[in-house]
């Protein structure tokens, strides 16, 4: 046995608590997460499917349970400005590694600004996170914060990213594995996923799945809108009516419309 393991070797139901009764209950990764577990390995895994699919709420869960602060940040800081994360945290049970440190952070996209308030309130050093463009203080974060083995959970940190940004990251993240970090990411970007070595999730109607980068559903819309942009014409009510049809297609429940030419399940993708 190894006395020199990862900082979470296992997720599972724990079976002293009792299941969500929120929404999260209902979305078919969660539900398998809560019967088989989950096991993951040294260096970067990533989940990558649709918005609703449930990997935000996987990770976010996987962090709070990790005592980390569910906004963002570290377990010794805790913070909140209004709670939107699931009660799935509360159900699951982490097995931690032999001779693992505790260290860890959560960077959450979505409630970034109000970690940088929390620490501005409770001054120490540190950069001005606020006094920075979106993107710059990601790279702050990254360049402060990330910078010793531990656990880190990020929730699409591309969100503020530009193309070569994203390429930090990910330059980021594998010094950190090669220094014995272990890294759990939800994300929508195809760049980041393509990060050598990291194991890929993708997340569904299905469940949980494993997959290779270039069979991800992410990685073929993406192929086939860059090749031949044309194909998807734009349209005023264009944003909504995409995530509606992506949305029917992902879980199975509809057909897209006409114009729809994507890839999700029956939907229709271009050669």
């Amino acid at each position: 046995m190894s006395f020199d393991q990862q900082p979470v070797v296992r997720v599972s139901a724990n079976p002293g608590a009792p299941l969500p009764d929120d929404w999260a209950g209902d979305i078919p990764a969660v539900k398998q997460l809560l019967s088989e577990g989950l096991d993951l390995g040294p260096g970067v895994t990533f989940l990558v499917g649709e918005n609703g699919s449930g990997k935000s709420t996987i990770v976010e869960a996987i962090a709070v349970a990790d005592g980390l602060s569910p906004e963002g940040g570290t377990a010794y800081g805790h913070h909140q400005t209004r709670r939107t994360e699931s009660d799935l945290h509360g159900s699951l049970l982490l097995q931690r590694g032999i001779g693992s440190g505790r260290w860890g952070f959560f960077l959450r996209a979505e409630t970034m600004h109000g970690w940088y308030t929390f620490l501005e309130d409770n001054p120490g050093s540190g950069p001005d996170f606020h006094a920075m463009s979106h993107g710059e203080s990601f790279l702050a974060v990254l360049e402060a914060r990330f910078n010793s083995t531990g656990f880190y959970v990020l929730d699409e940190p591309e969100a503020a990213l530009s193309f070569a940004s994203t390429l930090g990251l990910m330059a980021r993240l594998d010094d950190l594995t090669r220094s014995g970090a272990q890294v759990l990411c939800a994300t929508h970007s195809p760049v980041l996923a393509s990060l050598p070595a990291a194991r890929i999730i993708e997340v569904g109607p299905w469940g949980l799945r494993d997959a290779r980068w270039e069979e991800l559903e992410l990685v073929r819309h993406w192929r086939a809108y860059l090749e031949t942009p044309e194909r998807y014409p734009p349209s005023p009510a264009r944003p909504r009516r995409l995530t509606s049809a992506a949305s029917a297609c992902a879980r199975g429940t509809g057909e897209p419309p006409e114009w729809w030419t994507g890839g999700h399940r029956g939907c229709r993708l271009p050669p």
